[in-house]
């Protein structure tokens, strides 16, 4: 490869991070101040700011940047967390599978798998918090509903919350 080549690689390469990064696409988990007062270990999905809260009380939680449903695919109201997960097996959905009948019967834990490394289950849905193996989706409405996470973000919310705690979904 020739050297103009490099460096035009190069530079292509810089103006995506810059480019990711200025989009907010790159942000790290922080602890913030919110407004609403949540009770400790409440998780808060607010679609509009693809962000994700885990309330840690008197007015502070960390917040994640998330993914969220396409439009068409979002949805909004309380729910649960009903199970946890480690290397999940995902299983397309009979909508999913209307959609694209070539999807796999199911795809086992690892790299390939969309759900990541973790998934928390919420409520009797068939929606799911989980990883991702495409990380550029976080930031964006881009899901069949459910909220993807950074796989390093998700272990962090996966080993914080308990089974049964409460979730809210709002615009």
């Amino acid at each position: 490869m020739a050297f103009d080549e490099v460096r035009l690689i190069g530079v292509a390469l810089m103006v995506a991070i810059v480019t990711a990064i200025a989009a907010g696409r790159c942000e790290a988990r922080e602890i913030v101040d919110v407004a609403e007062d949540y009770e400790y270990g409440t998780i808060v999905v607010k679609t509009s700011e693809r962000h994700l809260y885990y309330a840690l009380g008197n007015g502070k939680a960390i917040r994640y940047p998330v993914a969220v449903g396409s439009p068409q695919n979002q949805w909004f109201g309380t729910t649960w967390v009903s199970d946890k997960r480690i290397n999940p097996t995902w299983t397309p959905t009979p909508s999913m599978r209307a959609r694209n009948p070539n999807l796999p019967k199911s795809v086992a834990g690892g790299d390939n798998n969309p759900l990541g490394v973790r998934a928390l289950y919420l409520g009797w849905t068939t929606y799911r918090i989980h990883g991702t193996n495409a990380p550029g989706s976080i930031g964006h409405a881009v899901s069949n509903g459910c909220i993807r996470m950074r796989n390093e973000d998700v272990v962090d919310l996966y080993e914080r919350v308990h089974i049964g705690a409460p979730v809210i979904v709002a615009r």
